[in-house]
């Protein structure tokens, strides 16, 4: 799934919205993505515009798991 959010500012007053795409609908996203932006570069008060995806067939859950004390992980660098 995607949803794409973007605020609309009027008279001082600032209202987010949302608009949920479908996971296999991509392209219908950015093209309203790029329709707000459109919006915005003619002076209309629109900013903020992002989209955030959540695949329903992911492995694992989202967010930080808790490590165990053997957990001993470092960056190697060259």
């Amino acid at each position: 799934m995607y949803m794409v959010y973007w605020t609309e500012v009027d008279d001082g007053t600032d209202t987010p919205h949302s608009q949920p795409f479908d996971t296999s609908d991509m392209i219908a996203a950015m093209t309203f993505m790029e329709g707000l932006r459109k919006r915005q570069r003619e002076g209309e008060g629109v900013c903020f515009v992002t989209m955030a995806s959540e695949h329903p067939d992911s492995v694992g859950h989202p967010g930080v798991d808790v490590t165990g004390p053997d957990y001993n992980w470092k960056k190697r660098r060259r």
